[in-house]
Parts: C-alpha cells; structure tokens; sequence
C-alpha cells in the first residue's frame, strides 16, 4: 500500500502486459466489495495499439475551474508539502496550470492527451441502477472506487505502473471512446487508467497525515493518542 503511487511519466508502448499479468489484475477487479454486491461495472480492455493512437488523438481539455480548485491542493517546495501533509507538489503540472487565476488565452485551451502505453482499462457502470436508498448513487459510486484501489494494489505488487486518465470521463471526450470502443449508450465511463511498464523513476515527494491527525476516539474532541 505504501509502494502504490501515480506514475505520471511515459510507459513503454512496445512492452505488452503478459496476459497472466493481465488476468491477475482482472481477477482482483472481479472480487472488489461492491454495495449489495450489485457489481455495478463492466471494463473494456484496450491494447491494440491503433486504438490506443486513436484514443490518444481525441483532444481533451482542462477546464478553468479544475485548474483554479486544483492550486488549492499544490504546494511549491518540499517543505510546505512536508508542513500540509496533504496534496502534491506544483511542478508536477505545466507552468500555465501553477497559477490561482488561469487565463484561458495565455494557456491555450488546456490540452491534454494519452501518454504513451501499452494498455488502457476503461471502467464503465450504468447510472441508471442504483444501490437502493442510495441518493446520488453515492454508495455505487464507492463501490467503483473499491475495484480501483483493488487493481491499483494487484498492479503494484506486479511492478506494473498505474496513472488514472480521468479526462477520457469528460463529457466531449468520452463520447467519441463509447462511440470508438462500441460501449452501449447506457453506460458512462467512470474510471480510465493506463498501465504499463515505467520508462524511467517516478520520483517525487509523496505525503500522508499521521494517524493522529485525523483519528477521533469516542468522540470528535477527542484525539486517538489522548
């Protein structure tokens, strides 16, 4: 759990995934909690590498907004990130989205593409069911997150490098992947990874709270260490 990160680098797209490797992964999906075990999702393999280019040719963008709620979460230097404990650090993204004011002219539009890889899972669910009394489908939405954490942990322990694409989900865009990959109209894209093998080291200074900091016993004044 410690090892697993966001691999926000190139993978090698002429290294396949083994098909073994593959099926470990899937396997892990397949016995993911899901609410009232409804199952709710449906993955779309994508290794076939015209495909993959073109996916990778779809333009996507980054709205002002994304980019204006994202500086909230960017520190830009190690020890501020070390004093938040929380978030990631402002180099990791091109200049034009370090700023709290983004100005669409100077950024030209926020594009963004598929870097290169040799697999890409595409996770799908119906938003048309629902667990029961579940408002928003909050509970479903979880349970997609419970099959993401499972292959993200089945791919760390294979060495195999993960980076979540979650523009493949914007509206313009996911349009042209259903339409593309022949996913029914009913089905939204929820999750988009892509997996791989790193061409290099992803190195960067990853944070987390202590337990202290965000565990209450017995009430929410009360600390876990007290």
């Amino acid at each position: 759990m410690e090892g697993r990160q966001s691999s926000r680098i190139p993978f090698n797209k002429d290294r396949p995934i083994p098909k073994s490797d593959m099926n470990m992964i899937l396997e892990a999906a397949r016995w993911a909690p899901t609410a009232h075990n409804m199952q709710n999702f449906e993955i779309i393999v994508v290794d076939d590498k015209q495909l993959l280019a073109k996916i990778g040719d779809i333009p996507g963008s980054v709205s002002l907004d994304f980019i204006r709620e994202n500086y909230q979460q960017l520190s830009f230097t190690e020890e501020e990130l070390k004093r938040k404990k929380t978030g990631i650090m402002g180099t990791m993204f091109p200049p034009s989205w370090q700023t709290p004011n983004p100005n669409l002219d100077e950024v030209g539009g926020f594009a963004r593409d598929l870097p290169p890889t040799s697999a890409l899972l595409i996770i799908t669910y119906d938003p048309g069911k629902r667990a029961p009394a579940s408002e928003g489908d909050f509970l479903g939405i979880m349970s997609l997150g419970c099959v993401l954490e499972n292959i993200w942990l089945m791919a760390t322990s294979l060495r195999i490098s993960v980076h979540i694409q979650s523009y493949l989900s914007a509206e313009e865009v996911e349009k042209e992947v259903k339409d593309l990959l022949g996913i029914p109209g009913n089905l939204k894209i929820g999750i988009s990874l892509r997996l791989g093998w790193s061409d290099g080291q992803t190195n960067y200074l990853r944070v987390r709270r202590e337990v202290y900091d965000f565990v209450h016993r017995n009430g929410y004044d009360k600390n876990w260490i007290e």
